[in-house]
């Protein structure tokens, strides 16, 4: 009991004076978050975009074909940004393309936005079905 009363009221004005300060810079921190005027905005079923290699000409299927994110920045940007400013891209240049995989969505916005989330996070890809090839042996 002696141990633990040593533990909390041992140097008690110091400890006082930490919260203190933790609470000041919490608030401080909170309150020029908000005084920025930080919005979040809801964009639904952009479409997604393949990435591939240059060469590479295959067509692949995805599920889904689009995403919903939100994103957050200042007001002012955030309400004039487009759709078209947004690029939702799925990289496949060095996948497996024997078989299907899953593979995650990553989101370009201009600078100054931040993405909160995406949905889905990642997107079932079934790369194109080879051509039947008959060899003809003479």
């Amino acid at each position: 009991m002696n141990l633990l009363r040593d533990i909390l009221l041992k140097n008690l004005g110091w400890k006082l004076l930490s919260v203190a300060l933790a609470s000041a810079i919490w608030l401080t921190v909170k309150t020029t978050s908000a005084a920025e005027g930080q919005t979040e905005r809801v964009f639904l079923t952009l479409p997604l975009q393949i990435v591939s290699g240059t060469g590479d000409v295959r067509t692949f299927q995805m599920e889904p074909s689009a995403v919903t994110i939100t994103l957050k920045g200042r007001t002012e940007i955030i309400t004039r940004l487009a759709e078209r400013e947004i690029h939702c891209l799925v990289d496949v240049t060095s996948a497996d393309l024997t078989q299907n995989f899953r593979r995650h969505v990553d989101v370009a916005v201009p600078s100054g936005i931040t993405v909160i989330h995406i949905e889905p996070a990642e997107v079932q890809i079934t790369p194109p079905k080879p051509k039947n090839v008959i060899n003809i042996i003479k």
